[in-house]
C-alpha cells in the first residue's frame, strides 16, 4: 500500500488510537465481520473508494449497509475509514484488516500489563508459524479449499493449545479468511503489527555524555511519567547533541533542541 492509501491508513490509525484504551475483542470481531462484507462485494468496495464521492456520501452508504449489524463503535471506525481516499478498492479492505488486528493487539496489551501482554501474544503467534512451517501436510490442510473454514480453524487452534483469546482470534481470522495469502503468512503480517506496537514500550535515548545512576533513574522516572507507562529505556552516548537529549519511542522522535517537551526532563537530569 502506497501513496494516498498509506496516508489514509495512517489517518485511520490515528483516529483509532483513542478508542483502544477501552476496546474489546468484540470490536475486532465486528470489524473483521465488516471486512468479510467488503471482500464479498466488489461493487461496495468500488463505491467506498470512488474519488468522486464525498466522505459524507460514503459515511451514509456505510450507515445504510451495516448500521444495526455491528456496534456503534465499530460503525464509527468504518465511517472514519471510508471517509479517506484510496488508490484501489483492495486497499480499503487491507486497511480495515490492519485496524481490526490492531484492536486485537491492543486488547492483549491491556490485558497483559502492557509489554508483557504483547510478548505473550508474539510468542503464541510465532509458535503457530513455526509449527506450520515445519509440516508441509499442515500447510496444505490449512489452505485446503474443499475443507470448511470451521474445520480448518479447529485444526489451527489445536496447534496452539495454550494460546490466549487474542492469539486465537488472529489465527482464526488468518485461517478462515486469508485473503489470498497462506494462513501462516497472514499471521506473520499480524506478528509485524505486534512488533510495531511493542516499540511503544521502548525508549531509545541519546545523551551527550554518560549519566550517573541518579540521572539515569530520573530519566526513566521522567519518561514513564511523560508517556504514562513503564518503558524500557536504552541510553546511548552521542556527543554531537551538545548537551541535548533525543528520545525515540516508536515512530515518535523528540529532540530537546527543537522541542520544549523535554525541558523539564533536562532540568531533572541537570539536578
Amino acid at each position: 500500500m502506497a501513496g494516498v492509501s498509506s496516508l489514509s491508513l495512517a489517518t485511520a490509525r490515528e483516529q483509532l488510537e483513542p478508542r483502544l484504551a477501552g476496546a474489546s475483542l468484540a470490536l475486532a470481531r465486528d470489524l473483521f465481520g465488516v471486512l468479510e462484507i467488503l471482500d464479498s462485494n466488489a461493487g461496495l468496495r468500488r463505491a467506498l473508494t470512488d474519488p468522486s464521492r464525498t466522505g459524507k456520501d460514503k459515511a451514509v452508504l456505510v450507515d445504510q449497509l451495516i448500521s444495526g449489524r455491528v456496534s456503534t463503535e465499530a460503525l464509527g471506525v468504518v465511517r472514519d475509514l471510508a471517509s479517506g481516499r484510496w488508490a484501489s478498492p483492495r486497499d480499503i479492505g487491507d486497511a480495515l484488516e490492519t485496524l481490526a488486528a490492531t484492536v486485537v493487539i491492543a486488547v492483549a496489551e491491556q490485558g497483559g500489563a502492557g509489554a508483557e501482554g504483547l510478548e505473550r501474544l508474539e510468542d503464541q503467534l510465532h509458535a503457530f508459524i513455526t509449527t506450520v512451517a515445519s509440516d508441509h501436510g499442515l500447510q496444505r490442510a490449512l489452505s485446503e479449499a474443499q475443507a470448511s473454514p470451521e474445520s480448518r480453524v479447529a485444526l489451527a487452534l489445536k496447534l496452539v493449545p495454550g494460546a490466549g483469546d487474542a492469539a486465537q482470534l488472529l489465527i482464526t481470522q488468518a485461517v478462515a479468511s486469508p485473503r489470498g495469502l497462506k494462513p501462516a503468512a497472514l499471521v506473520g503480517s499480524f506478528l509485524e503489527l505486534v512488533a510495531a506496537r511493542q516499540q511503544r514500550w521502548i525508549a531509545e535515548v541519546s545523551v551527550s555524555r554518560p549519566l550517573t545512576q541518579v540521572q539515569h533513574d530520573k530519566l526513566v522516572s521522567g519518561l514513564n511519567s511523560m508517556y504514562g507507562r513503564d518503558l524500557k529505556v536504552n541510553v546511548s552516548i552521542d556527543p554531537s547533541l551538545v548537551g541535548g537529549v533525543r528520545v525515540s519511542i516508536g515512530d515518535e522522535v523528540v529532540d530537546s533542541t527543537v522541542a520544549t517537551r523535554l525541558s523539564e526532563l533536562r532540568r531533572k537530569l541537570a539536578g
